[in-house]
């Protein structure tokens, strides 16, 4: 039998930062691939729906669906829109807020997303961009009229008042390290 050599603390320290550096690296590599496989999906789904089909999941197990695609033109950022705003919903992008019509139905569109991923570029918006919604049957062309910050358990902003208008909301501060914060930052557009 081999004698077992007697680990020193110093080696058990630097196997314990490489097993642990590791697996972080790993997580790193697993969730990027994943929210890239997720993106891929998302666009076939919304490629999908683009063409007439109705409710098309990304995935099987999905509980959610393409709605529609933005597009923030100065910045060259798009997104797929998804259904419903919940966290789960958000992970992969926007969420259209289901109490609200749809773009382009007569009325307020309530779009939320996270502040570091998909809406990050909202704090970048200013009055007079413009802001492109394609839905399953047109193109549409919002341009923003306003920007300000609310408390969340102010509601009004999701109010519908019979305009046709595109409503954007994100948590704020946007470089806050906090999460699930007091504010929220809203960018309202008018249709052109």
């Amino acid at each position: 039998m081999l004698p077992i050599k007697k680990l020193t603390k110093k080696k058990l320290i630097f196997i314990a930062i490489i097993i642990a550096g590791s697996w972080n690296f790993g997580t790193g590599i697993y969730i990027y691939t994943k929210a890239q496989l997720a993106q891929y999906l998302l666009n076939s789904a919304w490629t999908k729906t683009a063409t007439g089909m109705q409710k098309v999941k990304p995935w099987k197990w999905a509980d959610t669906y393409p709605v529609a695609k933005i597009y923030f033109k100065d910045f060259k950022k798009k997104y797929i829109i998804l259904a419903g705003a919940n966290g789960r919903t958000m992970a992969f992008g926007p969420g259209h807020l289901s109490s609200t019509p749809l773009p382009g139905n007569n009325g307020n569109s309530v779009i939320v997303g996270h502040r570091d991923t998909h809406f990050k570029v909202l704090k970048n918006l200013n009055h007079g961009d413009v802001i492109n919604i394609q839905t399953q049957n047109k193109s549409l062309n919002y341009r923003v009229s306003t920007t300000f910050i609310v408390d969340q358990k102010q509601t009004d902003v999701i109010q519908n008042y019979g305009l046709e208008k595109l409503t954007l909301i994100t948590c704020y501060p946007f470089d806050s390290l906090h999460a699930r914060g007091p504010l929220r930052y809203v960018v309202q557009a008018e249709l052109i």
